[in-house]
C-alpha cells in the first residue's frame, strides 16, 4: 500500500480533482483487473488510449467495481465526487512514473543497464547476466527468452514487460539482493513509454536494420525510437555504441550520458580484432588482451565487445572480465550448434530479420571457407512486417546451396500466402535450388535427409521459441528438439 501523495510527487504535470488522502493498493491499466478492497485502500486505474481500444471508455465501469482513483487524459462528462481524478497530458507516460513511485523507484537501487538495437540484444543481456553471476555479483535479467531474479526464472511474455510488471520485477530484484539488472529495451517499449520513470546506469546500442516497420511505418521513425532511449539517459550514465554501424554515433548525438564506443574496424574505447573464427569459437584481441571465446561469428564478436565494454564501464577489472567471459556459452537459440555423427552440423538461430539472417549465413560461409554445402530452412512470421519476406528469401538464396522455405509463426495469416510473398524474392536463376514445404516438421526432416558430406544446415527464425502460433493458438514446436531427434535416428 502506498499513499497517493507519494505517487503524485512522481508526476511533473497534472491536475487533481478530488481528495488526495487515498491509500493505493495496486496500479491497474486493464479495467477487468480492478479489485475492491475491504480496508481503506483502493486500486488506481490509468486510462490509456491504445491501438485497439480507449481505456477512458471504462472509467465508469472501474468506479462501479470499487476503484476511487483514476488517472486520465480527459475527464469524464459526469464527475463522481467520491472519486479522485488525476488529469495528465499522456497516460502512457504517466503510468511508468506512477509504477516506479508505487514500487519505491527500484531502478534507483540497482545498476540498471539497457540495450537497444535490432539484433544482439538477447545474447548481450543474457551473457552479461551470466558473467556477473560468475564473478559473484547477483544480477537480474529482463529478456525476450526469460526474466531472472538472480537464478529464479520468471517467464517472459514481451520483449519488455509493461511498466507495472517491469517495476514489480525490478523491486523483487532489489528485495532479493541484486546489485545489477540487464535489460532488453525494444523500440515498442520506448514508444509505448514502458521504460518511463526508470533510471538507467548505462545504455548500449548494438545495430539497426529494417524491422518492425509494421509498427513504426518508416525506418526514420524506427531510428528515432531507438535514439530517444539515449536522449533520455542521465548525465551520470554511460552510453556504449557500436560505431561500425552507420547510425552508431547518431544514437548518442544528443545524449547527456558519457559516450563510449566499440568497434572491429575503427579506433574505439573498446577495439576488437578477430584472429580466428570457427565452429569451436572465436580467437580475438580486445584492446591489449588476446582471448578465446566459445561463441563464433563476426556478429558475436560485436556482442562480446559490448559485454566487455559494459562490464569495464561498471567498474569490473579487465582481466577478470575476460577470464570469466571465456567460460560463456551462447544464449538459447542463438547460433546453437548440433553435431551429427558423420560430421554434419546444424545451426539453430533466432535470425528473423534480413540483417540477422545475413550475419548468420556469412558466418557459416566464412567458418566453412566456402567449401561445405549450406542448406537453409527459413520462414517469416505472420502479422508482421511483410516487406522483409522477399528479402529473407533472397538472402537465403545468396549464401546457400539449397533453401527450404517453410512456415514460422503464421499467427492469423495463411502460411501459404506468406510463402508466396517470400518466393517473390527468389532470383529467377535460383528457383531450382528452392523447395517450399509449409509444414515445419517436414521441412526440418527433409533438410536432415539432404544434409551430407560434412555440410551445414541452418534452421532460422524461431531459435529459443518452443511453440508455433497458428490462429491465436500456440502449438508445441522446438527447432532444437526437432533436429536433435532427426540426428539421433
Amino acid at each position: 500500500m502506498k499513499p497517493l501523495t507519494n505517487i503524485l510527487k512522481s508526476l511533473k504535470k497534472f491536475q487533481l480533482y478530488g481528495p488526495e488522502d487515498r491509500n493505493i493498493a495496486a496500479i491497474r491499466f486493464d479495467s477487468r483487473t480492478i479489485v475492491t478492497h475491504n480496508d481503506d485502500s483502493t486500486d488506481l486505474y490509468v486510462a490509456q488510449r491504445g491501438t485497439q481500444t480507449d481505456g477512458h471508455r471504462f472509467i465508469g465501469q472501474v468506479i462501479d467495481n470499487g476503484c476511487s482513483v483514476v488517472v486520465c487524459e480527459e475527464l469524464p462528462e459526469e464527475i463522481d465526487k467520491k472519486v479522485t481524478y488525476i488529469q495528465v497530458p499522456d497516460s502512457m507516460a504517466a503510468l511508468g512514473h506512477i509504477a516506479s513511485a508505487f514500487y519505491d523507484n527500484p531502478s534507483k537501487k540497482l545498476k540498471l543497464v539497457g540495450i537497444t538495437g535490432t539484433n544482439g540484444k538477447t545474447t548481450t543481456v543474457t551473457l552479461l547476466h551470466r558473467l556477473f553471476n560468475l564473478m559473484g555479483h547477483k544480477a537480474g535479467l529482463l529478456s525476450t527468452i526469460v526474466n531472472k531474479i538472480g537464478d529464479e526464472e520468471v517467464p517472459a511474455t514481451h520483449t519488455t514487460p509493461d511498466a507495472v510488471e517491469l517495476n514489480s520485477l525490478l523491486a523483487r530484484m532489489v528485495d532479493a539482493g541484486c546489485e545489477y539488472a540487464f535489460m532488453e529495451v525494444s523500440s515498442h517499449a520506448i514508444c509505448q513509454h514502458r521504460i518511463d520513470g526508470l533510471r538507467f546506469t548505462g545504455g548500449i546500442f548494438s545495430n539497426i536494420t529494417h524491422d518492425h516497420l509494421d509498427f513504426h511505418k518508416t525506418f526514420a521513425n524506427y531510428i528515432a525510437a531507438k535514439k530517444s532511449f539515449f536522449d533520455h539517459l542521465p548525465s551520470s550514465a554511460f552510453a556504449l555504441t557500436n560505431i561500425d554501424d552507420k547510425n552508431g554515433l547518431v544514437m548518442t548525438q544528443n545524449s547527456k550520458a558519457k559516450v563510449n564506443t566499440y568497434s572491429l574496424r575503427s579506433l574505439a574505447t573498446f577495439k576488437g580484432q578477430i584472429l580466428d573464427n570457427n565452429f569451436e569459437g572465436l580467437q580475438m584481441r580486445i584492446n591489449n588482451y588476446e582471448v578465446f571465446f566459445k561463441l563464433c561469428g563476426k556478429f558475436n564478436a560485436y556482442n562480446l565487445l559490448a559485454i566487455y565494454g559494459t562490464a569495464v564501464l561498471l567498474g569490473m577489472p579487465s582481466d577478470e572480465v575476460l577470464r570469466h567471459m571465456s567460460m560463456l556459452d551462447s544464449a538459447s537459440g542463438r547460433f546453437q550448434i548440433v553435431r551429427r555423427n558423420d560430421g554434419c552440423v546444424a545451426v539453430v538461430d533466432y535470425a528473423h530479420t534480413p540483417d540477422a539472417l545475413e550475419n548468420v549465413l556469412t558466418t557459416i560461409v566464412d567458418v566453412t571457407d566456402h567449401k561445405k554445402e549450406v542448406i537453409t530452412i527459413v520462414g517469416c512470421g505472420g502479422d508482421r512486417d511483410r516487406t522483409k519476406r522477399p528479402e529473407m528469401a533472397e538472402i537465403a538464396c545468396k549464401y546457400s546451396d539449397k533453401v527450404i522455405l517453410t512456415s514460422d509463426n503464421p499467427r492469423t495469416e495463411d502460411p501459404n500466402v506468406i510463402l508466396e510473398e517470400m518466393m517473390t524474392g527468389v532470383p529467377e536463376n535460383k528457383k531450382k535450388m528452392v523447395t517450399v514445404i509449409e509444414n515445419r516438421h517436414e521441412a526440418i526432416k527433409t533438410g536432415n535427409m539432404l544434409l551430407k558430406d560434412q555440410g551445414v544446415l541452418l534452421i532460422a527464425g524461431k531459435g529459443h521459441e518452443t511453440y508455433q502460433e497458428i490462429n491465436h493458438v500456440k502449438h508445441h514446436f522446438d527447432d532444437m528438439e526437432e533436429i536433435t531427434n532427426c540426428f539421433n535416428h
